[in-house]
């Protein structure tokens, strides 16, 4: 990894971090108009949007694992049109 990816990196993630603490503060300012009784707790969105990624990643993964293909299903020189 190159110095120069490095602190790019570093920038996005420092970006990240104030975007979500904003984010947050925010979220406390403004009145809340829930719909359901724990939509309204305070730093609802950002969990349940952590969560949801999470699950998204551990869903996808699982499925990889029924859709893999070998690593030559391309290169298979087996028959087939050419």
């Amino acid at each position: 990894m190159s110095k120069e990816n490095n602190t790019d990196t570093k920038k996005a993630w420092i970006s990240f971090i104030i975007v979500l603490v904003v984010s947050l503060l925010l979220e406390t300012i403004m009145t809340p108009h829930p719909y359901f009784e724990f939509d309204g707790f305070p730093g609802f969105y950002a969990i349940f949007g952590f969560i949801s990624c999470v699950l998204i990643v551990l869903v996808s993964k699982f499925l990889g694992i029924f859709l893999k293909r070998k690593e030559d299903y391309y290169n298979d020189d087996s028959g087939g049109n050419k």
